[in-house]
Formats: structure tokens, sequence, C-alpha cells
């Protein structure tokens, strides 16, 4: 997972440039992300990027299409990283329905929440499913119902759109998952865990340190609130891995969550899934494909020709917007 660390971080570089005409930075409460042990922030930065019509037509009401970001990143980098609104002009101007698109931020102190449900990093997948939904209904002229709902994220944000979207089938009726990390039962190797049980928190905070994802994981799916300073569990258990802490990472596993969530998964209008074949995660995707077929579980895959970043701006474009736009119900006139 430090590859996904090593590209993440490369975005951080990008120049971060103000909110743009038909984008709207605000920020959320969220009450199910208070009194987390890391004290993350529950006020969140948001943007919301409205279409063409909004302003023109007052009565008018829209699908909303969530997308959760990388880790190491913010919802503003992705704002800039996917050209966001412009992606949705061009998407909307080639006869795509409009839509509201919705960026959250889930960045953490150790620099992801996994959009997961953790007392050391809060509740995030609440945040999202319930929180987020709930304030941009109420502030913005939404189609508020699943069937005008759609989720959609990167790596991070795409394991976030699977895990959210198997938890809340009433909230959400499409779901597309972009090149997603954390799909299968994790483990890392014991020397390895050892090392994160030395590191001090001055360390963890650092953007650069090569072991924050491992933290970032391990506080999200194996939180110790009686651990302090960084409140995880890192699976070292003397000379071997702890298996009870190898439980709790894998039942974060939408791999191993599938069976669970089955009604949930059929009762999406649209589930895609897409990954580059120079991705690291490429085999990861492939199980997930395979493990989907084999419970019935109606969805697109496409292995398209990329890496773990280079392609996505373009394919949320040409990809993403058009499949919401099909799938999503928009307002009957």
């Amino acid at each position: 997972m430090n590859k996904i660390v090593a590209l993440m971080l490369m975005a951080l570089a990008l120049c971060v440039a103000p909110a743009q005409a038909g984008t709207e930075k605000i920020s959320v409460h969220g009450t199910s992300l208070e009194g987390n042990l890391e004290g993350n922030s529950a006020d969140r930065d948001v943007f919301v990027v409205l279409p063409p019509s909004y302003a023109k037509e007052p009565n008018r009401r829209y699908p909303v299409v969530y997308f959760l970001h990388g880790f190491g990143d913010t919802a503003q980098i992705y704002l800039d990283y996917l050209k966001a609104p412009d992606a949705t002009r061009t998407a909307f101007a080639a006869g795509a329905q409009e839509m509201i698109l919705v960026l959250p931020d889930g960045y953490t102190r150790l620099g992801g929440s996994m959009f997961s449900n953790s007392p050391t990093v809060g509740d995030f997948e609440t945040f999202v499913a319930r929180d987020l939904v709930a304030h941009i209904d109420r502030h913005y002229r939404t189609l508020a119902r699943r069937e005008s709902r759609g989720l959609s994220g990167h790596s991070m944000g795409g394991y976030g759109t699977l895990r959210i979207g198997m938890k809340f089938p009433h909230v959400f009726s499409s779901l597309y998952a972009m090149s997603s990390c954390c799909l299968i039962p994790r483990t890392i190797p014991l020397g390895q865990a050892k090392a994160i049980d030395s590191v001090t928190l001055q360390q963890a905070l650092k953007p650069e340190f090569d072991k924050r994802f491992d933290l970032a994981a391990a506080a999200a799916w194996s939180p110790a609130p009686n651990k302090p300073p960084l409140f995880l569990d890192s699976g070292a258990e003397g000379d071997a891995l702890d298996p009870l802490v190898l439980a709790k990472w894998a039942a974060n596993a939408p791999q191993a969550m599938l069976p669970q969530y089955l009604p949930a998964l059929r009762s999406m209008t649209a589930i895609s899934l897409d990954v580059g074949n120079e991705d690291f995660i490429l085999a990861d995707s492939n199980a997930m494909h395979t493990e989907l077929n084999r419970y019935g579980i109606t969805h697109h895959f496409e292995v398209y020709e990329g890496d773990h970043g280079n392609r996505v701006p373009e394919r949320f474009q040409a990809k993403v917007l058009p499949f919401f736009a099909r799938h999503l119900a928009g307002q009957t006139r």
C-alpha cells in the first residue's frame, strides 16, 4: 500500500486553486464524527459543484453524485485533480443529464479516514451517508431519494464507495468504484507490524512517512482506545500476527463483507468497477469481480490501459459522469 501513499502524495504538490464559478465550498458538521480519539474535526470541508442550469431554473431539482477522494489527499486536491467543474460542464454539454456533484473531505491526522467507522478516526461512513446527505438535501435543490443518489470514489474513495454502498442501500442506488484499494482481506509482514509499534506520533504525522497508510488502516479497522497516542493495534503480538486483529481487518474488506450484504447489492440500480491494466491492485480488483460474479451480483467491470491514477480525470468525465446520468432518476416534468 506504500505505492498508494507515494502516488497520492504526488498530488499534494499540485497548485490548489480557489473554488471556481458554480462551485461552492461549504462546511458540514458531522455529529457522527464527534469525540474521535485522533481529534479529527467534526466540521468537514465539502465542495459542491452545481450544474449550469441551477441558477437559471429555480424550480428544478437534481440528482446528486457524491465522490470520495483517495488516501493522503483532500477534497480540494481532488476537485482540481479531476478538473471537476470543467468535467461536469463538458459531460452535460455532450448530453449527460445534469446533476449536482459533492466532494467531502475525509483527510485525517494520519492521512485518510478509509471512510470507515472507528472510535479512533471517527464514523466517516455515517458522516457521508447520513450527516452529509441530510445537509445537502436541506440546503440544495436535490431529488432527495435513493434512486437519485449515486456514490463514487477513487482508491481509498473507491473502497469507501463499496463499503458505504453495501451498508446504506436505502441512501444510494448506483455505485462506481475507481481503482479501489483494500478490497481483499489485509495482512502485513510481522516485521512491518512490529515497526508500526515503534512509530512515534511525530513520525506518524509526517505526510511523507512511508508507513502512514498502514497506520491509517489500522486506526480505521483495528482501533485501540487504550493505546495512546495512536490508538490502534498494529497486528504484532509477540512473534506472530494477532489473529483477532487480522480478523478485524478482514471484516472490513469488501470481498469478505460481500456475502453479508447480498440484498443490498442486488437492490442497486447499477454497479461499476474499473482498474488500470498496470495498476498494482489489478489482482485485487479481479478477485472482487470474481466474487461478485460468484454471488450473481450484476455489475460492469472494466480493465483499461493505465495505472493507478494517470487516466482517472479523463475517465471521470468520460465514464463516471455518463454512468450516473444514465442510471440516476431525474426530475419528472
